[in-house]
């Protein structure tokens, strides 16, 4: 199930930007615009920043969102965006005893191909497991081979518990390394992102229109409601591109502005 949270941004975000944008246009300094800059200013500065189209000063402030309940699928589309920071659940050193998958929603309605997909699931499960088994057997008999001969033992059975148990680990370590090779597309994953206001917006418009997949569609608009509550005048006109100017699908366009409108528009 999809879990987006916002943890982190920049302090007084609209404040910031609003400064930004009054500097280059300014004989004083920062001090004394941020003492001048009062909400009602902010507001109207920003306001007619982003009606303007003057997008530098956005790039001053971040925003930090923790997700889960995602697919591999969706993070392969995701990092596209390079302006942005990722931080991922490794399947190459977290053994995934029992992983998690996302449905989705055409076959999670239609029973028989509910039952094929998660069947499919179930035994991907069992084949990870069981080569995980073989090769972590196949790599701790070349560790320990290796370290009888280095440490001049006769049998394993002179090797300390602990340096057996170390050896295991990184056996085990190794196996997951090529195993999680059969995991599928619909793998759960989570991820911490970091954007600055402009490549968040820019994402928006890529991402919450209805022409990209189901899945990224879901997240974004989840990501633009948080982040409306922290900055509504910045966000206001995020969305896809159609909120705010003409839809640039052309002869693939949904049809649907008037509507796309009015569900992003800030209430």
């Amino acid at each position: 199930m999809l879990k987006v949270k916002l943890i982190e941004h920049t302090p007084n975000p609209e404040k910031i930007i609003a400064a930004a944008a009054k500097l280059c246009y300014s004989q004083v300094g920062v001090d004394e615009i941020l003492e001048d800059m009062n909400e009602q200013k902010t507001q109207k500065l920003l306001d007619m920043l982003m009606t303007y189209g003057h997008h530098s000063p956005i790039e001053h402030v971040s925003f930090t969102f923790a997700i889960e309940g995602i697919s591999r699928s969706l993070t392969h589309q995701l990092v596209r965006h390079r302006v942005a920071s990722y931080s991922q659940q490794s399947q190459r050193y977290v053994k995934l005893k029992q992983f998690e998958y996302i449905i989705p929603p055409n076959i999670e309605k239609d029973e028989e191909a509910k039952i094929i997909f998660i069947e499919s699931m179930k035994r991907i499960q069992e084949e990870y497991n069981q080569l995980v088994e073989i090769l972590c057997r196949n790599e701790l008999a070349n560790l320990l081979k290796k370290y009888l001969k280095n440490e001049k033992l006769i049998n394993t059975e002179e090797i300390e518990k602990k340096q057996y148990t170390i050896l295991k680990g990184k056996a085990e370590k190794k196996a997951i390394e090529d195993a999680r090779y059969v995991f599928p597309n619909a793998c759960e994953t989570k991820m911490i992102v970091t954007m600055n206001a402009r490549e968040l917006i820019h994402f928006f418009n890529q991402r919450c229109c209805t022409r990209a997949q189901w899945e990224i569609r879901q997240m974004a608009k989840t990501m633009l409601m948080q982040a409306r509550i922290v900055a509504p005048v910045l966000f206001k006109y995020a969305g896809p591109s159609c909120v705010s100017g003409p839809c640039p699908e052309g002869g693939m366009s949904c049809g649907k502005m008037l509507e796309i409108r009015k569900e992003y528009e800030v209430k």
